[in-house]
């Protein structure tokens, strides 16, 4: 019973891998039968980016930065990382994000934000957070990276749109964009 419940595991495996295999060839045939189109060309530059790969690049392009934004606020504001205000009184604050976005972009941003602490090490993003979080676990870190999150929607949002860099990223070589 355990050998065929093996074979029938092996299976499933093989047809998810044919699946996989299916879809991003779909996806490369799409970017390369439209190269000329905006949206491709931004994936393009964003795959440009260590660390940023197919996947990342098209749901940040197709669900974000397929819109045009007047300001980082509105950009922020749409994906859901942007704080709120509180006012009362005297006092004026931001308080915690409030989610109230694009659910997909946001979980994309927060994982893009982990993966870039990995590959852009010597980025200005990745020097602040460092800084700001030092040695500290848990909370503290879950909000900072929100935060970072944030700061990297908007450095991207300004690449894209304006071809401004963060300062200390990196770049791929022109061979490992296509593969």
């Amino acid at each position: 019973m355990l050998r065929v419940e093996l074979n029938r595991l092996r299976r499933r495996l093989v047809l998810a891998l044919e699946l996989i295999r299916e879809v991003e060839a779909e996806r490369v045939e799409a970017l390369t039968e439209t190269a000329d189109d905006e949206m491709t060309q931004k994936i393009a530059a964003l795959q440009r980016i260590r660390g940023i790969g197919t996947n990342f690049a098209a749901v940040l392009v197709r669900e974000v930065l397929y819109r045009s934004f007047a300001n980082r606020r509105q950009l922020a504001s749409y994906v859901g990382i942007a704080p709120m205000p509180y006012q009362s009184g005297g006092m004026d604050r931001d308080r915690s994000i409030s989610r109230a976005g694009n659910p997909r972009a946001r979980t994309t941003l927060i994982q893009l934000a982990w993966l870039w602490l990995r590959y852009q090490p010597g980025s200005v993003l990745a020097a602040w957070f460092r800084e700001r979080v030092g040695t500290l676990q848990g909370r503290t870190r879950r909000i900072a990276i929100v935060a970072m999150a944030r700061k990297l929607l908007i450095a991207l949002w300004r690449y894209v749109e304006t071809g401004v860099t963060l300062d200390g990223v990196e770049f791929r070589a022109e061979a490992d964009v296509t593969a």
